[in-house]
Parts: structure tokens; C-alpha cells; sequence
């Protein structure tokens, strides 16, 4: 039990950071750490609860200003996809979710590492950000990935930082509100879970603002460098804890 809270607390104190650091990918960096030890189902829940509180205090102490004209589409396929993470987390199977996680890092990280020298991608107009909002809503329910697929795609769309910015942390915060309370009115969040909630909290809550404190003095280029290079680190650990556990089944 002891470990337990040892793996629960280094999880939260590292993915706090990030994403106080970044304005999102709490999920990603807890989950890179709790895959390995926690019951998927807890991890997801313990993910989805710490990326909340650390967008609560984001949302507390960073005042941010939105276009609702932007943010409105990616709401609405949000609130679609939420339902169905949630009914998908319980039917997840362990390795499997690793090998997916894991793919997920390595490719999605890369990718956004490289995004300022790809097109602008110009189509699909408020459809398009919809199903990118759907997507991020259905990743909210499963683990608080919810920023995750939004946030490639306002940067393959050319949005400018601050307008990308406010558009992924009020989508987060909307997501993973909405999320959570799924959760808890559905029954999935046990009392053996509130004791691990509250380690989360604690451990989330000095991290996200010495995240958030460092962001202010780094350049933009050194910032995506740190992250994403962390979070790809993470899917190639995933990868190689997960491909040979698949490789045994069969």
C-alpha cells in the first residue's frame, strides 16, 4: 500500500508540473507513470481528477478571456464524446491501453514538436473543430486526455498562442468537469478511492504553479522542447512495457 502511494504521489507531482508548465497534458504524464502499477480504471479516475484540480487552480489564480465564436464548436463535440469515454473505461484492457497510450505519445508528441513547419490545415471549418472537440471529450471520460487531440489541432489550424491557449484550458476545464461528475453519479468512484483523490490534490496543487511560474520565464521554443520531449519519453517506456506482454498472449 505503501508503494502504492508512492507511485500515486511521483505520478501527480510530475504531471502537475507539466501542466502547469504547458496548460495541459496532466493525463498523458500521470497515466506514463501510473500504467505500470495501477488498475487502469483507477489511473484513469485518478488522472481525470488531478488534471481537473489542476486547471481549478489555473482557473483560479490565471485570469483567461475566451472567443466563444472558437471555443462553441469544440464544447459541443465535447460534450458528445464525454459520455462515451466513460462507458469505454470500464471495457479497457490493461495491456491493450498501454500499447494505445503508448502509440498516442510517441506519435502525437512528434508531431506537435514538428506542427510549425506542417500546412495550416484550412477545412472542415467548425464541423472539423467539433470532432476534434468530440474526440478530446471521449479522452476525458477515458483518462483526462481531453486536450490531447484539441490541442494538435488548433495548431495545425494556425491559431495564435493566446487564442489556442484559452481555447484549450476552458475546453479542459469544461471536459473535465463534465467528466468526473459522470464519474461520481455513475458509482465508479469508490470510497476506496477518496483517500487517493486527496493525495492527488495535495500533490498537484504546489507543482501546477511552479509549472506555471517557470512558464513565464522560458522562451516558447525550450518549453515545447521539455514537454514533448518528456511525453514521448514516456510512450517509448509505455511501448516497451506493453509490446512484449501483447507479443506473450498469443
Amino acid at each position: 500500500m505503501q508503494a502504492l502511494y508512492v507511485y500515486v504521489v511521483a505520478g501527480a507531482v510530475l504531471a502537475g508540473f507539466v501542466q502547469g508548465l504547458s496548460g495541459f497534458a496532466f493525463g498523458l504524464v500521470a497515466m506514463s507513470v501510473w500504467a505500470w502499477t495501477l488498475e487502469p480504471q483507477l489511473a484513469a479516475v485518478l488522472a481525470l481528477f488531478g488534471a481537473l484540480t489542476g486547471q481549478v487552480i489555473a482557473a483560479v489564480t490565471v485570469r483567461r478571456s475566451f472567443d466563444k465564436s472558437v471555443l462553441w464548436p469544440f464544447l459541443l463535440g465535447g460534450l458528445v464524446g464525454v459520455p462515451f469515454g466513460v462507458w469505454l473505461l470500464p471495457h479497457l484492457d490493461l495491456v491493450v491501453f498501454k500499447l494505445c497510450l503508448g502509440v498516442l505519445l510517441v506519435l502525437w508528441c512528434p508531431a506537435m514538436l514538428m506542427s510549425q513547419h506542417l500546412p495550416k490545415v484550412a477545412f472542415g471549418g467548425r464541423v472539423a473543430d467539433g470532432v476534434a472537440g468530440a474526440i478530446g471529450g471521449a479522452m476525458a471520460g477515458i483518462g483526462g486526455f481531453s486536450g490531447t487531440i484539441p490541442t494538435l489541432w488548433c495548431t495545425l489550424r494556425g491559431f495564435q498562442r493566446d487564442t489556442q491557449r484559452a481555447v484549450i484550458q476552458n475546453f479542459n476545464l469544461s471536459m473535465l468537469l463534465v467528466a468526473f461528475g459522470i464519474h461520481v453519479f455513475s458509482g465508479n468512484i469508490g470510497r476506496s478511492v477518496v483517500p487517493l483523490l486527496g493525495v492527488v490534490a495535495l500533490a498537484v496543487a504546489v507543482p501546477v504553479l511552479l509549472g506555471a511560474r517557470l512558464y513565464i520565464g522560458i522562451s516558447e521554443v525550450a518549453f515545447r522542447k521539455i514537454v514533448l520531449g518528456l511525453l514521448t519519453g514516456s510512450g517509448v517506456a509505455l511501448l516497451a512495457s506493453a509490446v512484449p506482454a501483447l507479443f506473450s498472449r498469443s
